[in-house]
This record gives structure tokens, C-alpha cells and sequence, in this order.
């Protein structure tokens, strides 16, 4: 993700990506108030499907997520952002999905139970829309079952009919179509 602006040992802009506890997402792309000590942003990488799949399960479960297979996780891994903790450990996850110039979906936002309220969604939250604005999309939309929490942020409501490609591409493959409860979400960038 080339929007991530990320603090390496030797400073801002140093150009080094570390991995581990060194790596800490620059006070731009945080959320407002959310420095996130002892948390590190990246780009995923293959290795982080099992962690994804193990952070993502209680979501798909409760219906909170639509579930992802093992296959569209490795296929898709460079649309994923991890939030991870000093131990190593993956604690959060966000993907932006680009259909076009006009329209990027935020998708499987989810933090790990017991590092919510930390400002982690936040953080992942705002270095998608940096890497949606980089990439010059003028919407971000996301359907989710928490609306309150993209609304809080300058999201508005919006009818899902309004976004053809979305509907096109994953809703008309989705197992609950035919039952969505999910609420469309959009941030014009």
C-alpha cells in the first residue's frame, strides 16, 4: 500500500520497512488522537492469511463479516492492511477494493476483541482513505452492520443501487443476497 506512511528505526522518511515493533504508522495517517503506541500498520503479506483467518472467524460467525476463503485471502493479500501489536501478533485488518477511478470499498474491517476501543479501527479506518486518496478514487463506500462507526467519521448514508460495479462484482455472488442486512456507507474523498 504506497499511502502508508510509515516511521522505520531510523525516522520518517528513512525509507526502511522493518518489520515488528520498529514499523509505527506516521501521526498523519493516524486517527485524530490515536497514536497507537506499541501498534504497527503494514501492508499483509502471504504469511498473515492463517492470523487473518483466525482474527476474521468471529465476525464471520456473528455475521459481522462475510466469510473469505483461504484462496480470495492469498489472491487479494495486497488489498489488506494489518494492525499489529509489539508481540508480533496481527490485532486488526482493513482492505480497500478498487472497482474503479470513481469507486473503492473499505472491507473486512475487524480488530481483535481485546484491543477495541484502542483507536485500532480508527487507525486502519484512515490509512485506507490514504491509500483510496493516493490512488485518486474519488468514493469509498462500505457495507457493514456498523453503521454508527463510519458515520461518526464523515461517511453519509447511501442506497447501495447508487454503486452498479459493487452490486455487479460481489453482491450478485454474495450467500445472503437475498437477505442483506448491511447498511451502504459512502465518503466522497
Amino acid at each position: 500500500m504506497s499511502a502508508l506512511p510509515i516511521y522505520g528505526e531510523r525516522g520518517a522518511g528513512s525509507g526502511s520497512r522493518r518489520s515488528g515493533a520498529e514499523l509505527r504508522l506516521a501521526t498523519e495517517g493516524t486517527a485524530p488522537g490515536s497514536p497507537l503506541p506499541g501498534v504497527a500498520l503494514r501492508g499483509a503479506v502471504l504469511a498473515d492469511v492463517p492470523p487473518l483467518e483466525a482474527l476474521m472467524a468471529p465476525y464471520v460467525q456473528s455475521g459481522d463479516l462475510l466469510p473469505r476463503s483461504n484462496y480470495d485471502l492469498c489472491r487479494h493479500i495486497k488489498e489488506y492492511v494489518v494492525a499489529e501489536a509489539a508481540t508480533g501478533e496481527v490485532i486488526g485488518c482493513g482492505s480497500l477494493k478498487v472497482y474503479s477511478r470513481d469507486l473503492a470499498e473499505l472491507a473486512a474491517l475487524a480488530v481483535r476483541e481485546d484491543w477495541q476501543r484502542a483507536g485500532v479501527g480508527g487507525a486502519l479506518l484512515a490509512a485506507l482513505i490514504a491509500e483510496a486518496r493516493a490512488q485518486g478514487v474519488a468514493e469509498v463506500l462500505a457495507l457493514t452492520r456498523k453503521p454508527a462507526f463510519f458515520l461518526n467519521v464523515g461517511f453519509a448514508p447511501a442506497e447501495r443501487e447508487h454503486f452498479p460495479l459493487k452490486v455487479w462484482a460481489d453482491c450478485n455472488r454474495c450467500p445472503r443476497q437475498t437477505c442483506c442486512d448491511e447498511v451502504a456507507v459512502v465518503l466522497r474523498l
